[in-house]
């Protein structure tokens, strides 16, 4: 009996894309192609009944063999605290930028930590993002700053990963890497 091959997940992949471009699940299913157990770790936190309904509408794609660790500040920790062995997925950058962000914490000191994690990860790493140079420029400060940040955070990670994968309406298209 020949039992099928799935393609080696590389030791970094990113994910990007709009909102609702299917990120999310893209990235959860380039994980679930690698052997259990996997690490799931949140940045978003729910403010409000909508976050807590887009979350649950999340969680309740995970089924068995994943861990979830809820980090909306302290993510390298949480990268460097899981187990090293464990394909991960980061969901998402955004979130975490937003959050640091809203709590005036130091950005560099933040991204260099991150860096730093990710270079000590031996196992497959899935990280989620969104693009955000593709939509108008915000007409404030906050929203400008966010935008500058995340999207040069974007570039540190898409020059480092081995995968990167934009999707589009639900359609991934590889931009670096192979199928």
């Amino acid at each position: 009996m020949e039992t099928e091959s799935k393609p080696d997940l590389p030791h970094l992949t990113f994910v990007l894309g709009g909102g609702r471009s299917g990120k999310s699940r893209q990235a959860e299913g380039l994980v679930m192609a690698t052997p259990a157990p996997w690490t799931y770790i949140a940045t978003a936190e729910a403010y409000d009944d909508e976050m807590r309904a887009r979350i649950a509408t999340h969680q309740s794609r995970r089924g068995a063999g994943w861990m979830t660790v809820e980090s909306p500040i302290s993510l390298p920790e949480a990268i460097i605290g899981a187990a090293p062995q464990a394909p991960m997925l980061v969901d998402c950058l955004s979130m975490w930028v937003s959050n640091l962000m809203l709590g005036d914490r130091d950005l560099p000191d933040a991204f260099k930590a991150f860096d730093d994690a990710l270079a000590k990860r031996t196992a497959p790493t899935v990280l989620v993002s969104n693009e955000v140079g593709l939509s108008i420029v915000p007409d404030n400060a906050l929203g400008r700053a966010f935008r500058d940040e995340l999207g040069l955070l974007n570039q540190r990670v898409a020059a480092q990963a081995a995968h990167v994968v934009f999707m589009v309406a639900g359609l991934p298209m590889v931009v670096k890497g192979s199928q």
